[in-house]
């Protein structure tokens, strides 16, 4: 029979009453010296980190990566060095506008964070369940994230704010019509495709950089929710795929998905038709087919959501040899954005977390800082170069291959091309004649009340779309398209 547990403080000290606080006498008024009450109150008061600014409602779980094809033309990565490989993976699923409270069913891009933890340190792939993304350039992110959040007087969400956004935004169209189609809404996190969504590179062991698209097709089929059982599960269970993912994982029904890479070689897209690290356009499939990599699947709940999902770092500065990054404008900003948010909103030692910290030993000369765990490098120099045979030193063999770049440094437009439309029109002509009726109606209903002139500046952007997408929303918001 096992031994009762004793109450200790954080300190680890016995705790002999934790039913009662010190008091001067029955009814008298409480003592300052009663450090565990102060203990519980002071700790009460900071359980609350910051909430991510975006993606602030989420969920996580653990899994494995298993290589299916051979890939080592591409990468040098060791976890893709042989068929049959497995990786321990975290995935954490969210929506991205919410805060924290908000519920898991509303028309939202949904997150799609995955960390692999690799032999060589974590590797990170931060994308969404859409293969694209609002905008271009970083420098409009705070803007774009603003219309999703609130109005600073009422503090109120606001469609008006919204569409005035997107009306001025024409690259956004693509992104906006299929967060308004039928897969606006999945149906849970299980049954979405995933996507790196930006162009991410990987490096060979002869030193050969291929750009690469990232792909997770999910295996349980794609599943999405009407608009009214979206609103009624809202106000019902708004938890819903928290409760799904978990559920599933519970009962031993593990979640898998695909993974899959599209190649494009330095010289294609150098030639390219389009920017290929333009984050508003897909990769044509013809021109760049799907190449199976391997299995992700999710098999393990954490044990503890704070500190197994509210406490996970992602973040596309976390690489290891054999990937790589791309001039893609926004994934560039987001190598600075996402390090810093954890720096804000967990510490600047969040990597030392065990959800966040790599499975392979750590040599840095990064110390001290809010909660260094460890011996926090103990004896060791903290500065390099030095004159100690044993410490840390720098491995030439893992630079990256040069990337020849060329012109001048600027702010060059990224509205460099005037082709806006046509992914989102190809995108509206391969809809069924449901879907076409399902997406005109969630258009309609979210600018229902949006001023005249964004809602004809919008309608010119689904004109050019295609003709029929611009007159079936004028016709359901009873407006003229002019």
């Amino acid at each position: 029979m096992s031994q009762n547990k004793i109450l200790t403080t954080a300190s680890g000290a016995p705790v002999a009453d934790n039913q009662n606080s010190r008091s001067a006498g029955p009814r008298g008024p409480l003592l300052l010296d009663d450090f565990h009450l102060i203990e519980k109150l002071a700790h009460f008061n900071r359980e609350n980190i910051p909430e991510r600014r975006v993606h602030a409602k989420g969920s996580g779980a653990y899994g494995t990566f298993t290589v299916t094809q051979d890939i080592t033309q591409y990468t040098s990565a060791k976890l893709f060095e042989s068929v049959g490989k497995q990786t321990p993976t975290f995935l954490r699923f969210s929506t991205v506008g919410g805060e924290r409270g908000s519920a898991d069913t509303e028309r939202d891009p949904r997150g799609f964070a995955l960390k692999f933890y690799t032999e060589e340190g974590n590797w990170d792939i931060v994308g969404n369940n859409t293969p694209v993304f609002f905008i271009r350039d970083p420098l409009k992110f705070p803007d774009f994230i603003h219309t999703q959040k609130r109005l600073p007087q009422s503090n109120l969400k606001s469609a008006q704010m919204m569409w005035d956004f997107w009306s001025h935004s024409p690259e956004a169209l693509h992104q906006v019509t299929i967060l308004f189609s039928d897969r606006g809404i999945p149906d849970g996190y299980r049954h979405m495709h995933g996507f790196g969504s930006h162009t991410y590179s990987l490096i060979n062991a002869r030193g050969e950089r291929h750009w690469v698209k990232w792909h997770y097709k999910t295996k349980q089929g794609i599943k999405n929710l009407a608009p009214a059982e979206a609103a009624r599960l809202a106000g019902t269970d708004p938890d819903y795929a928290q409760r799904d993912l978990f559920g599933a994982i519970e009962r031993g029904d593990f979640p898998k998905w695909r993974v899959c890479i599209q190649i494009m070689t330095e010289a294609q897209a150098n030639a390219h038709y389009e920017n290929p690290f333009d984050v508003t356009k897909t990769w044509s499939q013809k021109e760049f087919p799907l190449i199976e990599v391997g299995e992700l699947e999710l098999n393990r709940n954490p044990q503890n959501y704070f500190a197994e999902v509210e406490q996970a770092a992602f973040g596309p500065s976390n690489m290891v040899p054999g990937v790589g990054l791309s001039p893609d404008r926004m994934l560039q900003g987001r190598v600075f954005a996402y390090a810093d948010a954890h720096r804000y909103r967990v510490g600047t030692n969040h990597q030392q977390l065990p959800v966040n910290a790599p499975r392979n030993q750590v040599n840095s000369y990064q110390r001290d800082g809010s909660m260094a765990f460890g011996s926090n490098g103990g004896s060791a120099p903290n500065y390099e170069p030095n004159s100690y045979a044993d410490a840390p030193k720098q491995a030439p063999q893992y630079a990256e291959p040069a990337l020849a770049l060329n012109g001048t440094a600027d702010r060059h437009d990224h509205r460099e091309d005037t082709d806006y439309y046509s992914h989102a029109g190809a995108l509206f002509r391969l809809m069924t004649d449901d879907q076409r009726a399902l997406l005109t109606s969630n258009l309609a209903g979210a600018m229902a009340g949006v001023s005249s002139d964004v809602v004809q500046r919008q309608l010119q952007h689904f004109y050019k779309a295609d003709p029929a997408y611009g007159e079936a929303i004028a016709t359901a918001l009873a407006v003229s398209l002019n």
